[in-house]
């Protein structure tokens, strides 16, 4: 498990703090029903699930994450408005990674089939991998962020383990994307790489990528998931993650100009990779080619900065404006929803190999 950092509460640091918050934008902590995993039964993709498992179990990347000496000497030189956006990035990321880690070993811990206990060991220990990797980043900035404060006081969301599926599928398919995109990004621009940690990234996306896989199987072996109601399910997780990690990209500009990307082409391409993985599993994707889809996100994100302004500025009738603001965003979000979805007739091999 994830090595904390030794900090009492009364200590907490402002990285800490920051991933403790809970706010539309920021990643969730999961608990589900245990007993409804423990009755997955695998036995219909178990050809592609045996090796999805031996490939876990080589664990190609155990000793990828070794951090250089470079990683310290990059802090000394990141301007302020770099600093805090990269640091705005790490967090986020150490949160979703120890979320996965933390839902991932409960549910090897309260079930007994054997499939779903070596799974869950498995991917929870590639994302304390990654989670400690990150807070020694943190640690740099003198930040690194006290996990066993995250996982006491952190608040969890109980999901069903459908939902789950959908979540962390979309959650670990995407996260690949945006690796895959910004190391391709540092490959072609070398110059572009203010920081040690994005070299890393291509081994590191693929742990992601082996994870979707799992996830992938799973809603496979049990088709009903991907079936009737469920795919207006599906087609709102999708939008949910979409939306979300297009206001929270656009927060950040001093981070993406310093790689070199525009937030917003960065994050349509990471739309279009996901969307084209996702056709392994999901009966649909969303029309991202839409005229009025681009223009309904970028509405969501000028909704999101009007919610800043407003917290920030205070007064007496915040409370009105945020609810009022609140209000235009699910509207907003509901006409996302209602744009035409494409349909996808799936393979009959489930799995993929990260080739982007």
């Amino acid at each position: 498990m994830i090595a904390a950092t030794s900090t009492t509460p009364a200590a907490r640091n402002p990285a800490t703090e920051r991933a403790l918050a809970d706010t539309l934008l920021s990643p969730r902590f999961y608990t589900t029903d245990f007993a409804a995993m423990d009755r997955l039964d695998v036995s219909a993709v178990r050809e592609e699930w045996d090796r999805l498992i031996d490939e876990f179990r080589n664990d190609t990347n155990l000793r990828h994450f070794k951090r250089t000496e470079a990683f310290r000497a990059a802090v000394e030189a990141m301007p302020d408005a770099l600093r805090e956006e990269f640091l705005d990035f790490l967090i986020s990321s150490i949160t979703a990674e120890f979320s996965g880690c933390l839902l991932y070993a409960d549910i090897k811990k309260n079930t007994s089939n054997p499939d779903i206990r070596m799974l869950m060991g498995y991917m929870s220990r590639d994302e304390a991998r990654h989670a400690n990797f990150i807070n020694e980043s943190l640690a740099d900035f003198g930040l690194a962020i006290d996990l066993s404060i995250l996982k006491s006081a952190k608040k969890y969301t109980h999901f069903s383990p459908k939902f789950i599926f959908y979540a962390t599928y979309l959650s670990e398919k995407i996260g690949y994307a945006r690796y895959i995109t910004i190391f391709r990004q540092i490959e072609r621009h070398p110059d572009r790489q203010f920081h040690p940690i994005f070299g890393w990234f291509k081994e590191w996306c693929n742990d992601e990528f082996r994870h979707g896989e799992a996830f992938a199987l799973l809603m496979r072996g049990h088709p009903q998931l991907l079936k009737g109601p469920n795919r207006l399910l599906i087609r709102f997780f999708i939008l949910a993650v979409f939306a979300t990690m297009y206001v929270r990209d656009h927060s950040r500009p001093n981070f993406y100009a310093a790689l070199g990307l525009d937030p917003t082409d960065y994050d349509f391409t990471v739309f279009r990779i996901t969307s084209s993985i996702m056709r392994q599993v999901f009966p649909l994707t969303l029309d991202i080619d839409h005229p009025k889809f681009r223009s309904g996100l970028e509405r969501l994100r000028r909704i999101a900065e009007a919610k800043a302004a407003v917290r920030k500025r205070g007064g007496l009738l915040a409370p009105v404006k945020l609810a009022a603001l609140s209000a235009a965003a699910a509207a907003g979000f509901l006409r996302l929803y209602a744009l035409p979805a494409r349909s996808n007739a799936v393979p009959n091999r489930v799995r993929l190999t990260p080739a982007w």
